[in-house]
């Protein structure tokens, strides 16, 4: 695209972005260049790529097409979420302090409390929609506020923005993770967050069929030290894996189009549902965070949780029945996949802060895919059915 690509709307960008025309045979779709290594001109002069876990052609058209929909300057990509996040944590030092909302992923959490906390870092779990609760909980040495946006799985909208203000004035980074709602639907950086987080095995991959993370920012600093980090560590994707995404942003719009609809109405479904005790949905005028939602994202996304009014054994009958929506963990493909979060995404996450924060054992996650959404209600009504009769 031209220099004024920032001009064009996301859908356009979502094809273009990053990506031209190979020069040598025309081709659209940006090769796949499966190199470990690349001739120098001469020792120390090379034409942009001398390594590949330093740099790949099809790497570099990923990254500039993922920043160019979150409206920020720098990307970087990873070989998974984690080893994204694993990036962020990457910037702290022994005697920070992390404030993170107590909802967050089951593997956010993991990584904070068993791998980072034994490194003298520090995490407070709190409700982020409190906003009080977060200036309290913040120190002399905080430096990074985590926030989710939709939350993971209890379905919580933050405000970035009054988020990014608390920890900007506590002298600490502000990072988010978009991972639920996706630049087509919510951009962080708009907001005032320092960093954005994907995982590109959900929507942005969009097909389950590649786990890959990314980083973006407005900070140039920020990001030389990303890139610093992604040598260094090596938790690179390879060019396959880039390829594949960048397949899956083209139809990023389309694909989120049909996956909002088909949420907002199996969560309109399953709120009048007499063997439903709640539903957890943005889109729902009940959620407590609806008009946040309505006013910071551009739809409430394909992501929703609900509870049966019974027990874990219940909601246990209820997943393992379904036949459309696969019992699976991951989300945000093109097919339907439903999980019990306190066994299986969740899991690391001690039980009773998990219910502290509102995570029942009973609760239900529900990805939801592109199929038609009669269907998808077929099926959940059959498996309710024989978990409650």
């Amino acid at each position: 695209m031209t220099d004024d690509e920032d001009d064009f709307r996301i859908e356009t960008r979502a094809i273009h972005a990053g990506q031209e025309p190979d020069p040598e045979t025309g081709a659209l779709m940006t090769p796949i260049y499966a190199n470990s290594t690349y001739a120098q001109d001469a020792p120390g002069e090379h034409r942009g790529y001398e390594y590949s876990r330093t740099g790949n052609p099809t790497r570099t058209d990923l990254e500039e097409n993922l920043a160019s929909l979150e409206g920020g300057e720098y990307g970087r990509c990873f070989s998974s979420g984690m080893g994204a996040i694993n990036t962020v944590l990457n910037l702290l030092e022994s005697g920070d302090h992390v404030v993170a909302g107590d909802d967050v992923y089951g593997g956010t959490h993991r990584i904070f409390t068993r791998v980072y906390e034994k490194y003298d870092v520090a995490f407070d779990f709190v409700d982020t929609t409190d906003h009080d609760a977060v200036r309290e909980a913040m120190r002399e040495e905080t430096a990074l506020v985590w926030v989710e946006t939709p939350t993971n799985p209890l379905m919580n909208v933050n405000d970035i923005a009054a988020l990014a203000d608390v920890a900007h004035e506590g002298g600490a980074l502000c990072a988010v993770d978009n991972t639920f709602a996706t630049p087509y639907l919510q951009r962080p950086l708009e907001f005032g967050a320092d960093v954005v987080c994907h995982s590109l095995t959900k929507y942005l991959g969009g097909h389950s069929d590649v786990v890959g993370g990314a980083l973006i920012t407005d900070d140039a600093e920020l990001d030389e030290r990303f890139g610093f980090y992604q040598n260094s560590v090596g938790a690179t994707p390879g060019p396959f894996d880039c390829f594949l995404v960048l397949r899956g942003t083209k139809t990023l719009p389309v694909r989120m189009d049909r996956h909002c609809d088909n949420a907002r109405e199996l969560a309109r479904w399953l709120d009048d549902h007499p063997a439903v005790d709640r539903v957890y949905y943005p889109g729902l005028e009940s959620h407590p965070q609806h008009d946040l939602a309505a006013a910071q994202m551009d739809d409430f996304g394909g992501m929703l949780s609900f509870e049966l009014d019974g027990t874990l054994e219940q909601a246990s009958e209820v997943v393992e029945t379904t036949e459309v929506f696969a019992l699976a963990e991951s989300l945000g493909g093109v097919e339907s996949l439903i999980e019990q979060p306190a066994a299986m995404t969740h899991a690391a996450i001690p039980r009773e802060e998990r219910r502290a924060a509102g995570l029942t054992d009973g609760l239900i996650r529900v990805s939801v895919g592109v199929e038609h959404v009669e269907d998808l209600k077929a099926d959940l009504e059959r498996a309710l059915d024989a978990a409650t009769n």
